[in-house]
């Protein structure tokens, strides 16, 4: 399980000397680099193999016991049961592998999540699964700024950041299946 510690957060010139790379993931066939789940607040689970579920998302994570203030009832938002990352951003804002889970997203994938080839609707092959990208949109909160530094918070807000979606996307589960770390992410 990871826990949540301090460390040294890289600057926006950092940050920017990466964009290059991050331009340069896959489009059409990527691959699922990490899998985390969420059991409590503020805990990590780096995951061997995880099953994605219509109803529950990533299976034993709390998704569906949180609220969110973008739904009427205040229940789990449906568009917003996985939260997907970059693995080179993450890569990127943390060299230490033990503090990527801390972003707090379920899935990293090593595949271009921009709006231009992962609009709303799309979906994606993992493993067994398929899942469909949302158009809910993902931001960069407090608490990543105080995990990954105020300027890894403006860096995945700013222009470039939202229109790479370095903070992620958000997406659901439309068929369930066992993934693993290594599977192909293609569309489908």
């Amino acid at each position: 399980m990871t826990e949540i510690a301090a460390t040294v957060h890289l600057c926006t010139a950092e940050l920017d000397a990466g964009v290059d790379h991050i331009r340069q993931a896959p489009s059409d066939r990527g691959t699922l680099a990490m899998v985390v789940r969420r059991p409590a607040v503020d805990q990590r689970e780096v995951l061997a193999e995880a099953e994605l579920d219509p109803q529950f998302g990533v299976v034993g994570d709390t998704w569906h016991q949180r609220g969110s203030r973008r739904t009427e009832d205040g229940g789990p938002h449906p568009d917003m049961q996985l939260n997907i990352m970059n693995a080179r951003v993450i890569e990127l804002l943390s060299p230490d592998p033990d503090r990527r889970p801390l972003a707090g997203d379920q899935l990293y994938i090593d595949l271009d999540l921009s709006a231009g080839n992962l609009p709303a609707g799309t979906r994606l092959r993992i493993g067994a699964a398929v899942i469909e990208v949302t158009a809910q949109p993902h931001t960069g909160c407090r608490k990543f700024g105080e995990r990954f530094g105020l300027d890894a918070a403006r860096w995945v807000n700013s222009d470039v950041g939202k229109e790479l979606r370095l903070r992620g996307i958000n997406a659901k589960v439309v068929q369930a299946g066992v993934v693993h770390p290594g599977d192909a992410v293609t569309k489908s």
